[in-house]
């Protein structure tokens, strides 16, 4: 198996569990905000399996930034993707987000938005701690 493989699946399996917590402290939440929330257990376990996929493939997917044979916009490109359709597939199984054209169009752009604000905020803080060692070193 292809060591970035391997390396996928290793870091999915360490932080897959993540998300689930993290569904776990949503639910509790909403259920002290919202007057007669329930969840049946159907939605229960669809939201725990979506979660820990999310996790998992947001933790598995750093591992396309590490392939240095890669182009930088090739393994930006497929992090994009693969989070893209994890978030969206999860998003709409849920039906966190209805499965409507308008909807899906609005979900990409603040998703696309999003990814690649956070991209460039560390992206700009990587190269500026980069160049300070690299001064420091000097």
């Amino acid at each position: 198996m292809n060591r970035y493989a391997k390396e996928f699946f290793h870091r999915g399996l360490l932080f897959g569990g993540f998300g689930p917590i993290i569904m776990g402290i949503v639910f509790a939440i909403l259920e002290r905000t919202l007057k007669d929330f329930s969840v049946s257990g159907t939605q229960i376990l669809l939201a725990i399996v979506s979660t820990y996929l999310l996790a998992f493939v947001q933790a598995g997917a750093s591992v396309f930034n590490q392939i240095e044979e890669w182009p930088l916009p090739k393994s930006l490109l497929f992090h994009f993707l693969s989070l893209y359709l994890a978030y969206s597939l999860c998003y709409l199984a849920n039906s966190w987000i209805p499965f409507e054209p308008m909807v899906l169009v609005f979900f990409s752009l603040v998703f696309a938005v999003s990814y690649f604000v956070v991209w460039l905020t560390v992206f700009l803080i990587c190269r500026a701690v980069s160049r300070k060692m690299t001064s420091k070193l000097r």
